[in-house]
């Protein structure tokens, strides 16, 4: 299972893609297991989860074959 990242959280994992331990299983633990790897990240005011290119809460389950996407906050003007 791969994990897409864009913006800011691409430039802090160092790849646009990255590998998803299958112990990861909702929204939940995944924002931990990146703020685990990557501390950085939690340093960002806000931190969007997309499951299947829907924005999802932290109890949204994760399964195999699913598009999961990080997406930091963007600013703009």
């Amino acid at each position: 299972m791969g994990l897409l990242l864009f913006g800011v959280a691409k430039d802090i994992a160092g790849a646009a893609l990255v590998g998803l331990p299958e112990t990861v299983t909702n929204v939940a633990e995944l924002k931990q297991w990146l703020y685990d790897r990557y501390p950085a990240m939690q340093q960002l005011s806000s931190l969007m989860i997309a499951v299947n290119r829907e924005y999802a809460t932290d109890t949204q389950i994760i399964r195999a074959g699913d598009e999961v996407a990080v997406i930091p906050p963007v600013s703009g003007g």
